[in-house]
């Protein structure tokens, strides 16, 4: 049984293991519902987990030394402040896989939540055992994101991403950018020069296949891209090619269409851009 206290410890994982599950992890779950956590806590049991229930809202700060490799949150938990803590604890965590299981909602509460950095969102009333599949598929994208990780960063123009501290900077100064941001960098630079299609880009970020009609990737791409030209006004580094996709190369704003290889970074202004904030009522 789980007991629903404010922090409980972190109970050992079951020997005998679960041949459902193909991962070892370490998560939290903060919720107060004790009838749905019990009949999870067996199945995390079973699934070989080590985890821990946090029945009130706590810190995100509190939650960086927990060690954890994912964390399923109930927003009706949190309350009011529930947007602000979930942008707080995934700017506090880049690499935390993140899945709100929470009541009813709307689709721009779902769409908020997740560009604030929620890897993935079910509703309840929801199985446990699909629960626990969506929070296997988000750790093993960011397994596989980590595993592609190289110790060299990557440079273009005067941008270095450095994979390993999630960071991208300018003049040794920090961009900033948002996780979801940082991903979409990260996977854009890495292709080469390649075009990606928008369906593409989706699936790697998001996990799943891209409903028509979604501009999520659009918008994403518009604000990284802003950043990108307020700090690096002389480069331009992502290119829309209509109707197929992006493309990123480190391209001279002054030659347009002739790529040049990084050269020395030269000192620029950063200018945080203010966030696009949703007129939402809370989850």
């Amino acid at each position: 049984m789980v007991h629903a206290s404010a922090v409980e410890e972190i109970l050992p994982a079951d020997p005998t293991g679960h041949a459902g599950a193909s991962l070892s992890l370490r998560i939290a779950v903060l919720d107060r519902d004790s009838g749905f956590l019990a009949v999870l806590g067996k199945r995390l049991e079973r699934a070989g987990w080590e985890y821990r229930v946090l029945a009130s809202s706590v810190a995100p700060e509190t939650i960086v030394p927990m060690r954890l490799g994912a964390i399923v949150v109930d927003l009706a938990v949190i309350g009011p402040t529930c947007w602000e803590w979930l942008e707080r604890l995934c700017g506090a965590l880049p690499e935390l896989g993140v899945v709100v299981c929470t009541g009813s909602s709307t689709v721009a509460q779902r769409v908020r939540g997740l560009r604030l950095g929620a890897d993935d969102w079910l509703t309840k009333p929801c199985h446990p055992e699909e629960l626990i599949a969506r929070v296997e598929s988000v750790v093993r994208r960011r397994r596989r994101l980590e595993g592609s990780t190289a110790v060299e960063p990557m440079l273009a123009g005067e941008v270095e991403i450095q994979r390993d501290q999630f960071q991208a900077f300018v003049d040794g100064v920090s961009i900033d950018l948002t996780r979801r941001e940082f991903e979409l960098i990260e996977l854009l630079a890495a292709s080469g020069g390649r075009v990606l299609e928008r369906e593409f880009i989706y699936q790697r970020l998001w996990g799943y296949a891209m409903v028509r009609g979604d501009r999520s990737v659009d918008v994403f791409v518009r604000k990284l891209r802003q950043k990108l030209e307020r700090v690096s006004p002389d480069w331009r580094y992502i290119h829309t090619h209509f109707g197929i996709g992006y493309r990123f190369a480190a391209e001279s704003a002054g030659h347009s269409g002739s790529a040049i290889p990084a050269g020395a970074l030269a000192p620029k202004m950063l200018v945080s851009e203010p966030s696009d904030e949703l007129d939402l009522a809370r989850a």
